[in-house]
């Protein structure tokens, strides 16, 4: 298996940063589940940028992924999150990007998996408006399953993930937990079951007037102040591999 993904921060991994600094998170639990569960070393690319609107997704990122040499018989597609984000947004458009990937890979023998991110507007600014995006989005893309084919999977409607133990202190990126949830419900619709990631329901987080004007000094300026300058936060970066490398078989304990 030849495994590559595109896409934005979630695919990225942002929020499930390593000890050295790195960011790992769905896709390479995924990467790692797949050569346990096959039971033989794979190959893994992932080219997600953070910050990416999905135009760049499906056309600069899928170029490199399919000019992959060998081949991909796997691609994860992801993307549409950051341009839910942005005022002025068009579903339809994103619709039809989405699905002329999808047909591109198609042509090119390579099996998709779709999925569609994590909801986390229930605790951001304007989050009711991403919500409807977010529905409308994934109501018009869950059809591509059945006419072509695909794997989906849809995080936008599990409610378990919605909890904020699954969220990193930005409330936009999933933290370890959230990823690890992401990982198992993938590797489930792939035909590997895994059980899915669950967290302690925990005390309930802390809030207050304080809180929330830290929340803001921190994570929503600086958001806004990239925006008004045309900023992005994946600015000169690339992916984290972009090229081949081997995910080994789990050693038994």
């Amino acid at each position: 298996m030849r495994y590559v993904a595109i896409g934005d921060s979630f695919t990225e991994g942002m929020g499930d940063t390593q000890p050295d600094g790195s960011e790992r998170g769905w896709a390479d639990l995924v990467a790692a589940g797949l050569a346990a569960g096959l039971g033989e070393p794979i190959q893994y690319a992932n080219l997600a940028i953070r910050g990416r609107l999905l135009q760049p997704i499906v056309t600069d990122q899928l170029d490199a992924a399919l000019a992959l040499d060998p081949k991909p018989t796997l691609l994860s597609l992801n993307g549409g999150g950051n341009d839910m984000m942005r005022p002025g947004s068009d579903m339809g458009t994103l619709v039809d990007m989405t699905e002329k990937a999808i047909r591109r890979c198609l042509d090119e023998g390579v099996k998709v998996l779709l999925l569609f991110g994590a909801d986390p507007s229930s605790r951001l600014p304007f989050g009711s408006s991403m919500r409807r995006k977010g529905d409308a989005l994934t109501a018009a893309v869950a059809p591509f399953t059945r006419k072509y084919d695909l794997t989906f999977v849809d995080m936008w409607h599990d409610e378990e993930i919605r909890r904020a133990g699954y969220w990193s202190p930005d409330r936009l990126h999933l933290n370890a937990a959230g990823h690890r949830r992401v990982a198992s419900t993938v590797l489930t619709a792939l035909g590997h079951p895994t059980p899915a990631h669950v967290i302690d329901p925990g005390p309930a987080a802390g809030g207050g007037l304080l809180a929330e004007a830290r929340y803001y000094r921190e994570h929503v300026l600086p958001w806004i102040q990239r925006r008004l300058r045309g900023q992005s936060s994946g600015d000169n970066r690339t992916g984290k591999y972009t090229n081949w490398i081997t995910v080994p078989t789990p050693q038994p304990a």
